[in-house]
């Protein structure tokens, strides 16, 4: 197979993607395809053929190589764009503030975060009936935890949304760079702002981090809170929404959980397996001619890697198109693998956790308002997430 015979991912792929890795997986592992923009790449979507390339060092991660410097080139200058000895360097400054530890202490914070939207939905479909459980809850919990981490003004917070959606997503290149340039504008006046009155937050100490005598430029601390602002709510956004729908969907998932609160936790990685909020992992290229999973890419290929395939891989897992949630799902890849697995994973799994207790100890008849079929997923080959998630509480 060669660039000129792909597979196009356009609106059916984006509302079932499932669909399509069924196929590929047993017909083409390794194939080419093209994305409503035009983007030409390789995908890869079998487990053994997925884990291995996530951490293979041929396929590089950094973007500069690939692009001329523009609004978004602005923002790709963080760990996730970089290979070693900057990748090391980049993630060494922010390590620390997302240890196992340093993330348990904010439990009681992100609690009474998800008490206070829980209470506000409830009075909403008081009066209201049906609620969106996304706009309600399943953003706002993890847009503000990161917007306190990192010290955001709270009237920037919905702008903030409107750009990250806009870049994630299929959008027209004017629409791109304008939401691009806004972002980069807000992130260099908020690094600034960091930079001449320090606060206690997670950016002031990004902004003056130092490490072996070494520190961030403005410019990568920018692109550092980028990647933390989005990659810090986009992912739990949808690990809640995704994971709310699996439950809604399966009630006799759902039971089990209600039963036995203490699986929450697993259920959180079975969700991650199961419908993760990630699709396609963020662009690699090759540096070489690299063979994967029996197809030769060339040098100087995108490879697109499909951490939601992987994960439904049945040569992996015993029946993955079925949700349980008492299921051992050790070893997905809803977090990536290697030196680029999400540094933001125990913030993400804590979050999850506290949104389903909450969620099953608020709302005992929680329900889905309307046809799951009538959901709309959005447009993006990278995030894999619903647009609204109607519901009765």
């Amino acid at each position: 197979m060669t660039l000129a015979d792909t597979v196009e991912l356009g609106a059916r792929f984006f509302a079932d993607p499932h669909e399509l890795y069924r196929s590929l997986r047993h017909e083409a592992p390794v194939t080419a395809v093209s994305t409503a923009d035009g983007l030409r790449a390789w995908m890869v979507t079998r487990y053994e053929d997925a884990r291995p390339a996530l951490n293979d060092p041929r396929l590089s991660k950094d973007s500069a190589r690939y692009h001329e410097d523009g609004p978004i080139g602005f923002l790709d200058r963080h760990m996730l764009v970089s290979d070693p000895p900057d990748h090391t360097r980049l993630r060494k400054l922010v390590s620390r503030a997302f240890t196992v530890r340093a993330i348990a202490r904010m439990r009681p914070r992100i609690e009474e975060i998800a008490q206070g939207l829980a209470d506000r939905m409830a009075e909403k479909a008081a009066r209201e009936g049906v609620v969106d459980l996304l706009d309600e809850f399943a953003f706002p919990l993890p847009m503000t935890v990161i917007c306190e981490l990192l010290g955001v003004p709270d009237g920037e917070r919905d702008d903030f949304r409107g750009w990250s959606n806009t870049i994630l997503s299929e959008s027209t290149p004017e629409e791109h760079d304008a939401a691009a340039a806004a972002m980069a504008d807000f992130l260099s006046r908020l690094v600034a702002e960091k930079g001449a009155h320090p606060g206690e937050d997670m950016l002031s100490a990004i902004v003056k981090a130092s490490e072996d005598g070494d520190t961030l430029s403005a410019g990568e601390a920018a692109s550092m809170a980028f990647l933390l602002l989005v990659a810090g709510h986009e992912t739990t956004v949808n690990l809640i929404g995704n994971g709310a729908l699996a439950l809604l969907r399966h009630p006799d998932q759902l039971a089990v959980l209600r039963a036995d609160p203490s699986l929450v936790p697993n259920a959180v990685e079975e969700f991650l397996r199961f419908d993760g909020p990630v699709n396609l992992a963020t662009f690699r290229y090759t540096t070489e001619p690299v063979e994967i999973g029996g197809t030769m890419i060339p040098e100087n290929q995108i490879v697109l890697v499909s951490l939601v395939s992987a994960n439904r891989d049945p040569a992996r897992y015993a029946d993955p198109d079925r949700l349980d949630v008492t299921r051992e799902p050790a070893g997905h890849v809803a977090f990536g693998h290697g030196i680029h697995h999400c540094l933001g994973a125990p913030l993400a799994r804590l979050e999850g956790e506290i949104a389903f207790r909450t969620l099953l100890d608020r709302f005992p008849g929680l329900t889905l308002a309307g046809e799951p079929e009538t959901l709309g997923w959005r447009n993006s080959t990278l995030i894999h997430g619903l647009t609204r998630l109607p519901a009765r509480a």
